[in-house]
């Protein structure tokens, strides 16, 4: 065990029986999600299935922020609310089904729509960062915060039939920005579930491949989606990855401090 990883309990070993039998993660592993913390922004759609997961495989602190509230029209895809918690905020219902589900996580609801500097306080408090909002200007925002913590960021997206993922690991001199791969444009055309419609169990796909892809970067296990965008289509249930490269460029990460003036890439 490595300092300042705490050991597991008996009743934690049984509960995380089925991660500590892997090789690739084991009970360092195990010990590594319980330490981390995590901020996930959103708490819709994509947010469900990711809090979920990472709440049932032991994340040991998980910051919920989303702003708005509980509406009925919600409920066809996002599961971590209740007919219940109508009208709640969703970060609440969130955390109130996350700790039913697991009290060894500590979850903390933040109901507010986060400005930049904000975004940067909070993204330097955490290990990792999960973008599950709807619009692109909250994810250039976040991928900014990011890139100037150096905070590792997954990023996921969902409308109609289509889902998207990809892994941004800003410790990594090497590893793309959010903006390398989608460029910020005042004329790019916003599509919402509100007018357009997505399909219920495709955020639950998109979201458990941010689950797994968060699981990894934590622990440090297998090969994350860095460099590579993972894109689902539902309706004719194809997966395609497209390769893609750090722009030396961009206005966003080319000037970033090298590693080792920041967070480790270990």
């Amino acid at each position: 065990m490595k300092p300042g990883l705490a050991p597991l309990d008996d009743a934690q070993l049984m509960r995380y029986a089925r991660h500590i039998l892997l090789d690739e993660l084991g009970i360092e592993g195990q010990e590594r999600l319980l330490a981390a913390r995590v901020l996930i922004l959103g708490a819709g759609g994509l947010g469900s299935p990711v809090a979920l997961y990472l709440a049932a495989a032991g994340v040991g602190s998980l910051l919920l922020v989303d702003d708005d509230r509980v509406e009925l029209s919600n409920l066809q895809r996002q599961v971590l609310h209740r007919m219940s918690t109508l009208g709640e905020p969703k970060a609440v219902s969130g955390q109130q089904a996350l700790q039913a589900l697991n009290p060894d996580v500590r979850v903390q609801a933040l109901v507010e729509r986060l400005d930049e500097t904000r975004l940067r306080e909070l993204a330097a408090q955490v290990d990792l960062v999960l973008d599950c909002s709807d619009n692109f200007a909250t994810r250039h925002a976040l991928n900014r915060a990011c890139v100037a913590t150096r905070t590792p960021l997954v990023s996921g997206a969902a409308i109609k039939f289509s889902g998207q993922v990809s892994v941004y690991d800003l410790r990594r001199d090497d590893s793309p920005c959010y903006h390398c791969l989608f460029p910020e444009a005042d004329d790019v055309e916003e599509l919402r579930c509100a007018t357009t419609g997505v399909l219920g169990p495709l955020v639950g796909m998109v979201g458990s491949v941010q689950a797994a892809e968060a699981i990894k970067v934590l622990t440090g296990m297998g090969e994350p989606l860095v460099g590579r965008l993972l894109s689902v289509d539902a309706l004719r249930m194809q997966w395609h990855t497209i390769r893609f490269r750090r722009d030396p460029e961009c206005p966003v990460c080319a000037r970033r401090a090298p590693a080792s003036a920041g967070r480790s890439g270990g």
